[in-house]
Protein backbone atom coordinates (compact mmCIF):
# COMPACT_ATOMS: atom_id res chain seq x y z
CA UNK A 1 0.00 0.00 0.00
CA UNK A 2 1.34 3.42 -0.96
CA UNK A 3 2.06 5.98 1.70
CA UNK A 4 -0.72 8.58 1.76
CA UNK A 5 1.84 11.35 2.27
CA UNK A 6 2.96 10.79 -1.35
CA UNK A 7 -0.54 11.50 -2.75
CA UNK A 8 -1.97 14.92 -3.48
CA UNK A 9 -5.41 15.80 -4.91
CA UNK A 10 -5.35 16.49 -8.65
CA UNK A 11 -6.06 20.17 -9.41
CA UNK A 12 -7.31 19.23 -12.90
CA UNK A 13 -10.00 16.57 -12.36
CA UNK A 14 -10.32 16.98 -8.57
CA UNK A 15 -11.08 13.25 -8.36
CA UNK A 16 -7.72 11.52 -8.66
CA UNK A 17 -4.48 11.82 -6.76
CA UNK A 18 -1.09 12.95 -8.02
CA UNK A 19 1.43 10.20 -7.34
CA UNK A 20 5.20 10.20 -7.85
CA UNK A 21 6.26 8.43 -11.05
CA UNK A 22 9.24 8.26 -13.42
CA UNK A 23 8.21 9.19 -16.98
CA UNK A 24 9.73 10.25 -20.30
CA UNK A 25 9.98 14.04 -20.55
CA UNK A 26 10.06 15.82 -23.92
CA UNK A 27 10.75 19.48 -24.66
CA UNK A 28 11.90 21.61 -27.58
CA UNK A 29 15.23 23.40 -27.23
CA UNK A 30 15.35 25.75 -30.20
CA UNK A 31 14.77 23.45 -33.19
CA UNK A 32 15.91 20.34 -31.32
CA UNK A 33 13.73 17.82 -29.53
CA UNK A 34 15.13 16.90 -26.12
CA UNK A 35 14.02 13.60 -24.62
CA UNK A 36 14.79 12.66 -21.01
CA UNK A 37 13.88 9.14 -19.91
CA UNK A 38 13.13 8.31 -16.28
CA UNK A 39 12.24 11.91 -15.35
CA UNK A 40 10.56 12.52 -11.94
CA UNK A 41 6.98 13.77 -12.11
CA UNK A 42 3.64 13.67 -10.34
CA UNK A 43 0.94 11.91 -12.40
CA UNK A 44 -2.81 11.82 -11.69
CA UNK A 45 -4.12 8.27 -11.39
CA UNK A 46 -7.46 9.27 -12.98
CA UNK A 47 -6.96 11.93 -15.69
CA UNK A 48 -3.21 11.51 -16.29
CA UNK A 49 -2.27 15.16 -15.60
CA UNK A 50 1.48 15.54 -15.18
CA UNK A 51 3.31 17.99 -12.97
CA UNK A 52 7.06 17.87 -13.25
CA UNK A 53 9.46 17.97 -10.33
CA UNK A 54 10.66 21.59 -10.06
CA UNK A 55 14.18 20.77 -8.88
CA UNK A 56 14.64 18.26 -11.73
CA UNK A 57 13.40 20.88 -14.23
CA UNK A 58 15.84 23.44 -12.84
CA UNK A 59 18.70 20.97 -13.12
CA UNK A 60 17.72 20.10 -16.71
CA UNK A 61 17.53 23.80 -17.65
CA UNK A 62 20.98 24.37 -16.14
CA UNK A 63 22.42 21.47 -18.15
CA UNK A 64 20.79 22.72 -21.36
CA UNK A 65 22.08 26.25 -20.72
CA UNK A 66 25.66 25.02 -20.25
CA UNK A 67 25.54 22.99 -23.48
CA UNK A 68 24.03 25.93 -25.37
CA UNK A 69 26.85 28.22 -24.24
CA UNK A 70 29.55 25.63 -24.89
CA UNK A 71 30.73 25.42 -21.31
CA UNK A 72 30.73 22.42 -19.08
CA UNK A 73 29.53 22.60 -15.49
CA UNK A 74 32.23 22.43 -12.88
CA UNK A 75 32.38 19.24 -10.86
CA UNK A 76 34.20 20.97 -8.05
CA UNK A 77 32.28 22.11 -5.04
CA UNK A 78 32.18 25.87 -4.62
CA UNK A 79 34.41 27.08 -1.84
CA UNK A 80 32.93 29.28 0.86
CA UNK A 81 33.97 32.92 0.63
CA UNK A 82 37.04 33.85 2.60
CA UNK A 83 36.16 35.84 5.66
CA UNK A 84 38.10 39.01 6.07
CA UNK A 85 37.64 42.11 8.11
CA UNK A 86 35.72 44.83 6.30
CA UNK A 87 37.87 47.75 5.18
CA UNK A 88 38.10 50.53 7.69
CA UNK A 89 36.21 53.62 6.57
CA UNK A 90 38.24 56.68 5.69
CA UNK A 91 38.50 59.37 8.32
CA UNK A 92 36.08 62.13 7.21
CA UNK A 93 38.35 64.77 8.75
CA UNK A 94 41.26 63.71 6.58
CA UNK A 95 41.62 65.39 3.20
CA UNK A 96 43.06 63.55 0.25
Amino acid sequence: MADRSDNFPCPECQVGNLRPRRISYFTMEGKNLVSVPDFPAWVCDVCGRREYDTSALAELRAMLDTTRHGTRPSRRRPQPPATSAPPTPADPRRRS
